[in-house]
């Protein structure tokens, strides 16, 4: 529940941001002529669209499970995470590219070039806070993990979208910025274009890196290696149990884990001593906090588990999924 409500407030805060700073770029870019400026809010307004994206995913992922769902629908957030990621290629670079390809082939002189930097300082002020927003809740969700390795590890998107989009607008603001002084200072207002391009290219860069990481958690990612380690640890040390085999797990949703569980039972035990076991094993799971919501326990020889293992490898080699 905390790390729902610290990615909301992440979530708000660059809504915030991108909404008050789109409106005043549009402005600027209407009164000075700038195409780098329309580019930037251009990419302000996608933003903004993408962070309602967000919170509506969000609002959808919480809602329990039903007939046709039974397992919730946390895998909707990174439905729209994925949209979101195609709205920033498609409309923000797509359209900072265009914009940039007009402007070189009829450069104008912009008028004005005062309205932008006080644009442009202003936005540095508000994507700033919002990016340090980001990154303070992302380091307080990494642990001891380097940015990178916990940026391919998270499980919940939202905070790690808003933290790449903030930041692709600071380095797409600088770009604006050295194509504007450009463009005054040489007196090329072809300057002013190519830094549109290079916004796309940066907007580009961000969508599809983003893109990458959706996927993996929208298709069926596995959780993280630490759960799967407890559940091992949890289960082996129950009496009943003479052997763990393995647990599958799979991520439904930022806060949502299916785990199944193959274990070997000593054969001296019965079905209502067996079900009594399994019902330790989730109260401990429930206790360390794992975000498991379903457990299946599948009662299996090592031997059974090992040619299970081996028919997926087999599989996997082959292209083929059962």
């Amino acid at each position: 529940m905390q790390s729902r409500s610290i990615t909301k407030k992440v979530v708000y805060a660059a809504l915030a941001g991108n909404l008050v700073i789109s409106l005043i770029k549009f402005a600027a870019a209407a009164m000075t002529g700038s195409s780098a400026m329309l580019s930037e809010a251009v990419h302000s307004l996608v933003d903004t669209i993408n962070e309602l994206l967000l919170l509506y995913g969000m609002k959808q992922a919480a809602k329990g499970p039903d007939e046709s769902h039974p397992f919730g629908y946390g895998r909707e957030l990174y439905f729209w995470c994925f949209i979101v990621t195609l709205l920033v290629f498609a409309l923000g670079a797509g359209v900072s590219l265009y914009e940039g390809i007009v402007h070189l082939r009829n450069p104008e002189a912009m008028t004005n070039p005062t309205i932008n930097y006080l644009v442009l300082g202003v936005a540095l002020l508000c994507e700033g806070t919002s990016w340090w927003v980001a990154l303070k809740a992302f380091r307080a969700t990494k642990g001891k993990q380097g940015y990178f390795d916990a940026f391919r590890a998270s499980k919940d998107p939202g905070v790690f979208i808003v933290l790449f989009e903030d930041g692709a607008a600071l380095v797409g603001l600088l770009i604006a910025a050295l194509g504007i002084t450009g463009a005054i200072a040489l007196d090329m207002p072809e300057l002013d274009g190519i830094a549109s391009i290079g916004i796309s290219i940066v907007l580009a860069a961000s969508s599809i890196l983003l893109a990458r990481e959706t996927k993996a958690i929208l298709i069926g990612e596995a959780a993280h290696p630490h759960v799967r380690a407890t559940i091992m640890r949890i289960a082996a040390n129950e009496p009943q149990i003479r052997r763990v085999n393995g647990v599958f797990t799979v991520q439904m949703g930022p806060n949502k884990v299916i785990a199944a569980l193959s274990a070997e039972f000593y054969d001296e035990y019965n079905t209502t001593q067996i079900e009594h076991c399994v019902g330790r094993i989730e109260a401990a799971i429930k206790d360390a906090d794992l975000d498991v919501t379903t457990l299946f326990v599948k009662p299996q020889t090592a031997e059974m588990w090992q040619q299970r293992i081996a028919n997926l490898a087999t599989q996997r080699d082959k292209g083929e999924y059962s």
